[in-house]
């Protein structure tokens, strides 16, 4: 497998340097870290990776947020000279009305990193889940052509769409993403946020989710493609700790 990455949240820089610890010492075989830039928390993703940069060397990949980037303002993080990647998503309407937005697309804003900060590693996000598949088809080809070095999932809970994705991917460096689902209101959220439909047989417990993430590890690893886990609302250590075979 290329790379295993882990997503943590960045509520504030002082739980962000703990999980950080955490996933070193529990899983030394995660080779990235990748932060959302979430509108409700203190700390940016990219001031969170500039965080875990002085503690650490593992390389950090902070989400930015297509909506929130004014015509002309400054790329965030596209002046640091430690950051070599970043993953570009179209973002959610902010919580709070006062936040200014700008209508602009993904792949407007990931052609205007190639431009600006040629340096810089772009990747764009796959989402399944959201439109149809035709749609998401056609985002990907605008990605790529706006300059899209690859692609992250949005976390797959399928083995038959992890599949069916693949294909739709197969000549795409991708970061397939999983995330532990662990009750029903946990499952309520990603069925009414995200659109996600699980299968029948889906089971919202921890030793099933971390079964599921353990397949699409070996699956990544098969197509040695790369792979990310997004350890929501779970134990870092109790999750990552049985998977370490898996990342090998």
């Amino acid at each position: 497998m290329s790379r295993i990455a882990v997503e943590l949240v960045p509520r504030d820089n002082e739980t962000l340097l703990r999980d950080f610890e955490v996933v070193r010492e529990t899983a030394p075989e995660v080779s990235a870290i990748n932060l959302p830039d979430l509108l409700r928390m203190p700390v940016r993703s990219w001031e969170g990776a500039a965080t875990l940069r002085a503690a650490g060397p593992l390389p950090i990949i902070p989400h930015v947020r297509a909506i929130d980037i004014a015509p002309g303002a400054p790329l965030p993080g596209a002046e640091d000279e430690g950051l070599r990647e970043v993953l570009i998503i179209a973002g959610d309407p902010p919580p709070d009305e006062t936040h200014r937005v700008y209508p602009n697309t993904s792949e407007e804003i990931i052609a205007r990193y190639r431009r600006e900060a040629p340096h810089l590693t772009v990747y764009g996000a796959f989402d399944p889940y959201r439109r149809a598949p035709y749609q998401e088809l056609e985002a990907l080809q605008r990605k790529r052509d706006a300059g899209a070095s690859g692609f992250f999932t949005q976390p797959l809970f399928d083995r038959r769409l992890l599949e069916l994705s693949a294909s739709w991917l197969e000549k795409d460096t991708v970061f397939w993403g999983v995330s532990p689902v662990i009750g029903p209101k946990s499952r309520a959220y990603w069925e009414r946020v995200n659109h996600v439909v699980f299968p029948s047989d889906f089971e919202p417990t921890l030793d099933a989710n971390i079964a599921f993430a353990r397949e699409v590890l070996q699956f990544a690893r098969a197509r040695n493609d790369n792979a990310y886990l997004m350890p929501l609302r779970v134990d870092l250590a109790k999750y990552l700790t049985p998977l370490r075979d898996a990342m090998r």
